[in-house]
């Protein structure tokens, strides 16, 4: 039962550090308990009854080791595979214990897992034989100056999706619209970047009830610079499931947009538009005219934990992305089709599928065509979640993934 209950604490402390590590990434603030702690009921049972029965041998990895020392760049899922024929499921089984993530006992480097089978099961302890004091790290003398954020040990590498954590941004057309942008620049500049001041407006032609932009008491309000809205397609219906907008740059709105009498060249008095004053304060790429602003959203912190969805998904691939042009390989990025609308969360594992194939039936003498069923090629986990669409990181695969793949229920 104790070392049943230590696995279930020390998987849990590799879980809890993603939130840490993610912090780290966003620069933080205090994270949300609902975020930090993202246990359903059915969830909770389910660690309470491995933490009292422990796993069986037959879902042990045909090649399980009886101990390993987890080096640097390894990820709760890697590790997960060196002992689990089923790697996702073991966050989600010793990943939720809530008494053990609101204290956890972090896993490093250095630090060794050791295989413990009793009784035709498996647990997992942090020292020899599952009994006696805990194991000690040994390191020789030094002065240790990093953070521990950045040396624990997260579910999934946390560096290929950081870019898309807060960089594109999915929309609808209206957003698009509506939202405010760069009419001009100082001395007719062309380009912009960083410490440049331009001027943006919100009201338009098309939007005259739109409300300007200013500063609120006194503070800069900050807007994240984007452009080229590209629509994503679903690729079986060629539906728009929304506008995935290109991120350039950062931008802080220092004077307000406002209307003012003036007058013009034969002394008559005519309404001027005065645009809003804008500070670029990071650039991406270098920004011009017509470059539309959105606010910047909420900073989130998420924890990835890997586990199953609680009701059926289906959908199919939109776009990749990574320097592949077709094909998605191991740790690239994914859109899919389905979202929050649909239930997904961050975390959730979903089935990849290789396409079907039809073929013809030659043993028949009509020689019908017939569609092969599509096989299982891989594992993907959903990271960020808008309406009608998602990002997924592909954890897995033996084929390439390409636009237009199905995915299911792991």
């Amino acid at each position: 039962m104790r070392s049943n209950t230590r696995l279930i604490s020390t998987i849990a402390s590799a879980v809890g550090l993603a939130c840490a590590a993610q912090a780290a990434l966003a620069q933080s603030g205090p994270m949300p308990a609902e975020q930090r702690y993202p246990i359903t009921p059915g969830q909770r049972a389910t660690a309470n009854q491995v933490a009292q029965a422990g796993v069986p041998l037959s879902e042990l990895a045909p090649n399980a080791p009886d101990s390993y020392t987890v080096k640097s760049g390894d990820t709760l899922w890697a590790i997960s595979g060196v002992f689990l024929r089923s790697q996702w499921r073991w966050p989600e089984l010793w990943g939720m214990n809530l008494d053990d993530i609101k204290n956890p006992h972090r896993i490093y480097p250095g630090q060794t897992l050791y295989l413990i089978k009793t009784d035709g099961r498996a647990t997992l302890s942090t020292r020899p034989g599952g009994s006696g004091e805990p194991g000690t790290i040994k390191v020789s003398p030094r002065t240790r100056y990093e953070s521990l954020a950045d040396t624990a040990i997260p579910p999934i590498s946390l560096q290929t999706i950081e870019s898309f954590l807060t960089e594109p941004l999915i929309v609808d057309e209206n957003a698009i619209k509506r939202a405010p942008r760069i009419v001009a620049t100082q001395e007719n500049r062309v380009l912009l970047s960083r410490g440049d001041r331009a001027y943006a407006r919100a009201i338009s032609g098309e939007q005259p009830n739109a409300d300007p932009l200013a500063v609120v008491d006194g503070r800069s309000i900050g807007y994240r610079v984007f452009r080229n809205a590209t629509p994503l397609r679903d690729p079986i219906t060629n539906e728009i499931l929304g506008y995935e907008a290109q991120y350039v740059g950062k931008a802080n709105v220092v004077s307000n947009e406002r209307r003012r009498e003036g007058v013009d060249a034969k002394g008559n008095k005519v309404e001027e538009i005065v645009p809003a004053g804008i500070d670029i304060v990071a650039a991406k790429e270098e920004m011009r005219v017509g470059d539309r602003l959105l606010p910047e959203p909420p900073r989130e912190f998420l924890n990835f934990v890997p586990r199953a969805p609680q009701g059926p998904q289906s959908g199919h691939v939109v776009s990749v992305y990574g320097n592949a042009v077709n094909y998605a390989a191991q740790n690239m990025v994914v859109t899919i089709n389905r979202g929050k609308q649909n239930g997904l969360e961050p975390g959730h594992v979903l089935a990849l599928l290789r396409e079907s194939n039809l073929v013809k039936d030659t043993t028949d003498s009509s020689r019908p065509d017939i569609r092969l069923p599509g096989e299982r090629n891989g594992l993907m986990m959903v990271f960020r979640t808008f309406d009608r669409v998602s990002y997924a990181i592909v954890l897995e695969i033996d084929d390439g993934v390409q636009v237009g793949d199905r995915f299911l229920n792991p």
